[in-house]
């Protein structure tokens, strides 16, 4: 899908401008922006919540509202219709809805991100309807990561995430619906690391508060964390690590999931080496869930 440059799309009123915030530094530069210098157009602000993020999210994006004067409208895949779970009781999460009701209790993994298609680019999609609208994504001037790909919104993650001609990832898009247009502002204007950063500390909002011990934003039980990561969600918050080993179990023909690749939560916490937070972008991840 073409994206729609910035000076395009600011100049076109016949469409909804709405500006996805995941909870990282990137998408909510990328806001900030465009409050500064944009504030006539009918911005809209989403935050699609998997009812599994860190509690630094949440704070982050309510400073983020009372900063800026403005209100991010909650989406969860609770409100998708086929789902119907309105009329049922209980304080389930939404990820915990489709974990259980629709994926019979199998995991998401890098190879089958359920988790984005369903828990991001499903509701987001639902929000928007039928409407013509703009999508406002907070991919910088200087990205270049093999692991940033859209997640497709197809039948499986996988589709659409590598162009055939030459092998390299797709443009990140929220939905290849064509009534949602992308825009990347931050790579029109030739916005980095640096020029996010200062943006952020220069409005007084900051840097999300995660970043002393995560190199990302999404659920605290996300399975690209890296070992240092896993660590730092202990230290942080160890009854969410204790929350994210619950999922962990052995199916009964065998099957062993779990949320690292390579070793168990109850394995992880006994290695006596502290790993040490990773540092910079991380190379591998959903861009719908991290910027």
């Amino acid at each position: 899908m073409t994206p729609t440059s910035l000076s395009d799309a600011v100049q076109d009123r016949s469409r909804r401008h709405i500006i996805p915030l995941s909870g990282g530094k990137d998408s909510t530069a990328l806001a900030v922006y465009m409050l500064e210098r944009h504030s006539d157009l009918p911005l809209e602000f989403v935050f699609t919540d998997t009812g599994a993020e860190l509690p630094e999210t949440y704070s982050y994006l309510r400073r983020f509202e009372a900063i800026f004067g403005v209100e991010i409208n909650r989406l969860t895949a609770l409100d998708l219709p086929e789902l119907q779970v309105r009329s049922k009781g209980g304080r389930r999460s939404p990820f915990d809805v489709l974990l259980n009701e629709v994926y019979s209790g199998f995991l998401p993994n890098p190879q089958a991100r359920w988790c984005t298609r369903m828990l991001k680019i499903k509701p987001f999609e639902h929000f928007v309807g039928g409407d013509n609208a703009f999508s406002y994504i907070g991919i910088r001037a200087d990205e270049n990561r093999e692991g940033f790909r859209g997640a497709s919104a197809g039948p499986s993650p996988e589709d659409d995430e590598v162009q055939p001609e030459t092998g390299r990832a797709k443009p990140v898009v929220l939905s290849n619906r064509n009534n949602i247009l992308p825009v990347y502002p931050l790579k029109d204007i030739g916005f980095g690391l640096d020029e996010v950063r200062d943006l952020l500390l220069g409005s007084g909002l900051g840097l999300p508060p995660y970043y002393d011990w995560r190199s990302r934003s999404g659920c605290y039980f996300c399975f690209y964390q890296q070992v240092g990561e896993w660590q730092g969600l202990k230290e942080r918050h160890p009854e969410l690590f204790e929350a994210a080993k619950t999922y962990e179990v052995t199916k009964a023909n065998g099957r062993r999931f779990t949320w690292s690749q390579t070793r168990s939560l109850e394995e992880l916490e006994k290695l006596r080496e502290r790993y040490a937070t990773p540092t910079g972008e991380p190379e591998d991840g959903c861009a719908i869930c991290h910027l």
